[in-house]
């Protein structure tokens, strides 16, 4: 199989890979080069599966642990998006949801504690859908609802952004993605 020889998988089976398994597939760097598989995933819940009750506005509203791995070479930092497209009905979505925003994770960090209390030095939050800094756990008001965490690596630490809207930290990174990879949560909330 021409995939096994040269070590690039055909176009359609990295986005399913991608799609099912919450991981980026490799890109192609700004030298042309085949960026490594960045991967991001939580001990709490697996991708495409239900997010626990302790990390929603249900129960403690903790963030979640997350974890990633396949740093590509040249990342100087990370930046760490979750929303929600689903709101505020899945079967009628007109709004995507911001819960968390983060920028200028050190690129010798690979992951966040469950609960982070504080970012990591040098690391900086964005503002949310509530207008707030921090975390924002789910709470759909209807139906089942999708969670993506999707983890940049950029080959640059931004400016000092103060707190952006999730739009302005991407419009700050539009030149600057190495990988992404994305982790998906599922939640809806008990009658």
């Amino acid at each position: 199989m021409e995939s096994m020889r040269t070590g690039r998988w055909p176009v359609g089976l990295t986005a399913a890979l991608s799609l099912c398994c919450g991981i980026a597939s490799a890109q192609e760097s700004k030298e042309g080069g085949t960026a490594m598989s960045l991967r991001l995933s939580s001990p709490a819940f697996a991708d495409q599966r239900l997010i626990p009750k302790r990390y929603t506005c249900d129960g403690q509203e903790f963030s979640p642990p997350l974890a990633w791995s396949g740093r590509p070479q040249g990342t100087q930092s990370f930046a760490l998006i979750v929303d929600d497209p689903d709101a505020p009905d899945p079967k009628a979505p007109k709004t995507t949801w911001v819960h968390w925003v983060l920028y200028n994770l050190p690129n010798t960090v690979s992951g966040l504690p469950e609960g982070m209390a504080s970012p990591p030095p040098g690391a900086r939050q964005g503002l949310n859908d509530w207008k707030r800094a921090d975390y924002g756990g789910p709470c759909p008001p209807v139906g089942q609802h999708r969670y993506f965490h999707k983890l940049y690596a950029l080959d640059t630490v931004l400016p000092d952004l103060r707190t952006p809207t999730k739009a302005q930290l991407e419009q700050a990174m539009r030149g600057h993605i190495l990988a992404e990879a994305r982790l998906i949560g599922l939640y809806q909330r008990s009658p």
